[in-house]
């Protein structure tokens, strides 16, 4: 199937292009973006080499509804999305570090912790702990912005503070802001009968200088979801959690070598491989917003998006 991997547009009064590990952002003036979803999977900080169909439009959709589920509890950047793959807002100019919310020992935390390790960016973490349990209570552990395709790195609130990277009043607004928006993410997952078990969360300033949300929230490439039904019973078993996020990606390329370090190859995904990671993305989409998936024609992606935005443009 036809997939997004890149773009190449020239919308009106276009003024430069960056591209992310997934996302493409055209600025428009100097004070609009243009955010287009491509299909393009990111794991260990390296985009793998083949798109995964209807990801973009997925990761685009999620957040563009969580975005407005949340709009009460933090202003964000969101304006418009006139495609399915774009959202469109105000630019910002982001701070650079990004806010990671965990509430059980999952993920990166555990692989930490069972290295021995008992904190994880300043924060401590209880003795006597297992994969997937549920902290005490949510902690937060920012990591740097990578730049040039270099690895997001740990970071402490007390290291943010001591080399300026925010400032003390900006980064207590920062950490009620992420607070707020788990507990409601918590809340939106409970009802859908899944567990937010950790996430992250941009921000930026406005022209105003006021903080607002940015990026893309909820996703599951920013997120990781377990079954609540499920939860209690796999955990006294010790059996591994049934999960919806991209951590099934991360495992399954450990399984086969790969873990984004210098000298390892990339495992071959088959065309099979990459139809089961589309059809747990459309899995995760339906979940998580409770409505179902609608497949957009995957002919001429790049000629519809270019239509969609330019006419929303010229508006």
């Amino acid at each position: 199937m036809n997939t997004l991997t890149e773009t190449d547009y020239n919308f009106p009064n276009q003024t430069s292009k960056y591209s992310g590990k997934v996302r493409e952002v055209y600025k428009i003036k100097n004070d609009v973006l243009v955010m287009i979803a491509t299909d393009r999977l990111s794991a260990f900080d390296v985009v793998l080499p083949r798109g995964i169909p209807y990801k973009g439009q997925i990761l685009n959709q999620i957040a563009c509804k969580m975005l407005s589920l949340t709009s009460h509890i933090v202003p964000n950047w969101l304006k418009a999305s006139p495609d399915p793959n774009v959202s469109i807002g105000e630019a910002c100019n982001p701070f650079k570090v990004e806010m990671v919310i965990r509430g059980y020992l999952s993920g990166h935390s555990a692989r930490i912790y069972k290295s021995g390790k008992r904190s994880i960016c300043g924060v401590s973490m209880p003795e006597n702990m297992k994969e997937n349990d549920k902290f005490p209570f949510p902690i937060i552990t920012p990591t740097t912005k990578a730049q040039n395709g270099l690895h997001d790195e740990d970071v402490s609130r007390d290291d943010i503070l001591k080399n300026k990277i925010v400032s003390e009043r900006d980064y207590i607004i920062l950490e009620n802001y992420t607070k707020n928006l788990y507990e409601e993410g918590s809340r939106i997952a409970n009802k859908q009968g899944l567990i937010l078990v950790d996430t992250k969360y941009e921000f930026g300033k406005n022209s105003k200088g006021e903080i607002v949300l940015i990026d893309e929230i909820h996703t599951p490439d920013s997120s990781r979801y377990f079954y609540l039904d499920t939860y209690e019973k796999l955990q006294n078993l010790n059996l591994p959690q049934k999960q919806l996020s991209k951590e099934f990606v991360r495992q399954w390329l450990i399984s086969n070598g790969f873990q984004g370090l210098k000298n390892q190859k990339i495992p071959e995904m088959s065309d099979d491989y990459i139809n089961g990671v589309s059809e747990r993305y459309i899995e995760l989409f339906e979940k998580i917003t409770g409505e179902k998936f609608v497949k957009e024609d995957l002919v001429n992606i790049e000629n519809r998006i270019n239509k969609n935005v330019t006419d929303y443009l010229n508006l």
